[in-house]
């Protein structure tokens, strides 16, 4: 069992030797880390091309997109004693941003109110009852499961912005940040490939090969196939160094 055994290791032995030696195993080996990089050039790539305008005000979430407003019209509390009741028959209108009407409905008897299949841009909620202040609610459909309405007793109108601050420049700022250097670290795996095909330094292949495991094409497919040309690579070092003048 022991000779069989050393037998074996052997064999494996003079295998590992016989693709060490072998060309073929270094230019796969650069072949694996060119392709994997490509991967990751493409990906970031497809970072930094996006239309910057159109992310910026909003068409490329917005456009063709429809959303469902629905909530509920309450009373406002008077003293802790009465108040807080849906109110039924109570208008809701909802307007775009050029003041066009896009929906409406009539709050049930409790207080309930459903508009369906509007825009999902930036749009204003009206509320009006008679005896009540009118409520003005900036949202953007969709954005909220329940919108909930309090109406108070008295005159004059009051605005609630609901759309929150827009973080899109920051977003569009990283996505660009996260491209480039997606795309910076797959140009240098790239050249790591290259460095492997002509066999002249090993410390250049692996250092510029490990740059382009932060390329991440297709997430984990890009490092992968450059991991396994960085295992060829090792293990065909001996090779490097030859063709040099």
């Amino acid at each position: 069992m022991s000779d069989d055994g050393e037998s074996k290791r052997t064999r494996f032995e003079w295998w590992l030797e016989d693709l060490s030696t072998d060309p073929a195993t270094r230019v796969a080996g650069a072949v694996l880390i060119i392709f994997g990089s490509i991967l990751g050039v493409m990906t970031g790539s497809l970072h930094i091309t996006a239309d910057i305008g159109e992310v910026l005000s909003g068409q490329i979430d917005d456009s063709g997109v429809k959303a469902d407003v629905n909530g509920a019209v309450f009373s406002a509390l008077i003293d802790n004693s009465s108040g807080g009741d849906g109110m039924e028959d109570v208008t809701v209108v909802l307007y775009d941003d050029d003041g066009l009407e896009i929906g409406r409905d009539v709050t049930d008897s409790g207080g309930r109110f459903y508009i369906e299949d509007v825009p999902r841009k930036s749009s204003k909620i009206v509320v009006e009852h008679p005896d009540h202040i009118t409520k003005w609610i900036l949202l953007v459909p969709g954005d909220h499961t329940q919108i909930i309405i309090t109406l108070s007793e008295g005159e004059g109108v009051e605005e609630t912005d609901m759309r929150g601050e827009s973080f899109l420049s920051e977003s569009v700022l990283i996505t660009t940040i996260i491209g480039s250097v997606t795309l910076l670290t797959g140009i240098a795996g790239l050249l790591g490939g290259v460095e492997a095909y002509n066999g002249k330094s090993h410390f250049r292949t692996q250092f510029l090969a490990y740059l382009g495991l932060w390329s991440q094409g297709l997430m984990f497919i890009g490092p992968l196939f450059i991991l396994m040309g960085m295992g060829l690579s090792y293990l065909s070092r001996k090779q490097f160094g030859l063709l040099e003048a």
